[in-house]
Formats: C-alpha cells, sequence, structure tokens
C-alpha cells in the first residue's frame, strides 16, 4: 500500500506540472458549465436541479477521460522509462493501481470543480441534494471504470492516439449494449438471460438508476466488477512486457 501511495503521488505530480491536466479541467469544466446552463436551460426551464449536467456528463467522459489514461503506460513505454519503473522494487500490481488511482484523483478534482453548479442550484430553489450527491458518487464510479478500461488499452500500445482511439472505442460499445438496436440482433436467436447480460453491461443502464438516487448494490457491484476485471488485465498485460 505504501508503494501504491508513493506511485499515486509521483503520477499526480507529474499530472500537474504539465499543461495536460490544466487544460483538461478548463476543458471539463467549461464543458458542463455549457450544458448545464445552455444547453441544458437551467434558468429557463424553472427547475433547480442539475439533471441536464450529469445526463451529459457519461458523454462528456467518453471523449475526456480515455484522454487522460491513454498516457499511463503508453507514454511510458515511449520514452523508455517502463523499463526503468520495472527495475524498481515495486510489484506490477503496485504500479497499475498507483497509476490508476492517481487518474481517478485527478478525476474526482476535475467533478468537484463543478460544484459551482450546485450552490447555483441551491441558490435558485430547493433541489433535491441526495440525489445530486447520488449522482456525483455515480460520476466518480464511472470515471473509475472508463478508466480501468482506458489504462488497460493503454498498455498494450506505445501510441497514445491509438490508446484514445481504442479506449473510447471500447467505452463506447460498454455504453451502446443496452440499445434496442443492439438487443435486437440477439434477440432472435440468443437465450434471454444472455440478452440481459449484455444490456446490464452498458454503463448508462446502471449510471441512470444512480443519478435517480438509488445507489443499488448491483450498480455498484457493476462498477467494481469493470475496474477490477480491467486493472488485473492491465497487470497482465504489463507483466508480460516486464518479461519480454
Amino acid at each position: 500500500m505504501v508503494t501504491t501511495l508513493a506511485i499515486c503521488r509521483r503520477e499526480l505530480r507529474a499530472y500537474f506540472t504539465t499543461p495536460l491536466a490544466y487544460v483538461f479541467i478548463v476543458i471539463f469544466v467549461a464543458m458542463n458549465g455549457a450544458t448545464a446552463f445552455f444547453f441544458g436551460g437551467l434558468f429557463d426551464r424553472g427547475q433547480a436541479d442539475m439533471t441536464s449536467l450529469f445526463s451529459m456528463l457519461p458523454w462528456l467522459y467518453l471523449f475526456l477521460i480515455p484522454a487522460v489514461a491513454m498516457r499511463l503506460w503508453a507514454e511510458e513505454r515511449k520514452s523508455g522509462t517502463l523499463e526503468l519503473l520495472m527495475t524498481l522494487p515495486v510489484s506490477t500490481t503496485s504500479a497499475v493501481f498507483g497509476k490508476f488511482l492517481a487518474a481517478w484523483v485527478f478525476s474526482g478534482i476535475a467533478l468537484s470543480l463543478t460544484f459551482p453548479v450546485w450552490i447555483t442550484v441551491n441558490w435558485l430553489g430547493n433541489p433535491d441534494n441526495g440525489i445530486i450527491l447520488a449522482s456525483y458518487i455515480g460520476g466518480l464510479l464511472m470515471a473509475g471504470s472508463y478508466l480501468a478500461i482506458g489504462g488497460f488499452v493503454s498498455a498494450l500500445t506505445r501510441n497514445q492516439v491509438i490508446a484514445f482511439v481504442v479506449g473510447a472505442a471500447v467505452i463506447f460499445l460498454f455504453m451502446m449494449s443496452s440499445l434496442d438496436l443492439i438487443l435486437a440482433a440477439f434477440r432472435g436467436w440468443a437465450p434471454i438471460f444472455l440478452v440481459e447480460v449484455i444490456q446490464s453491461l452498458s454503463f448508462l443502464v446502471h449510471y441512470d438508476s444512480i443519478v435517480r438516487g438509488v445507489i443499488d448494490l448491483r450498480d455498484l457491484v457493476f462498477y467494481f466488477s469493470i475496474m477490477g476485471v480491467f486493472l488485473f488485465a492491465n497487470v497482465v498485460v504489463v507483466d508480460q512486457k516486464r518479461g519480454a
């Protein structure tokens, strides 16, 4: 755990020593603000809530989170620092989890900076703050799942652009797995339980449940399972690179 936290601190410092962190945060906060106040019509709807912001969050994450994740391992491989990292007395699991944790904390910082919108809706009316808090938790869990997928893809290549595109594509497939168009392709021949499994793999299904204020154990299990599976796969890939 000490090693993991040390790597996490190292990665967080690396984020904030480059313009990447500040550019990401500015774009993320600006796009969320535009979504809530302009496209979502916060003042025109006459309803004090953050529905418009959180309804668009998965789609903003689709482009912004892979941009954070793409550098986790691809940059290490391209610059040759992966070999140096692997020669240190650090387990692969600690390295993978430390990098993931740093990216997750960074994403959480960016999400928390949307708090002025929360303050605004409380000033305008009496929103259900329990639902808003649940939505923030849902957003954080979704960011962690996206990062786990993006980190795994980043470990497969040394090209950050490829890591970004493939990571976003994989996340998009998970998001779209609940669409009727996708499910219809399986209903004709697949058993019902398989169709239900495919539908349950959608991030949107579980996220929508949480943003309604219902934090179900099944939704938590889903998100942590996605993180666990892809972090394990990340460890396997990095171990193979280490052995090579």
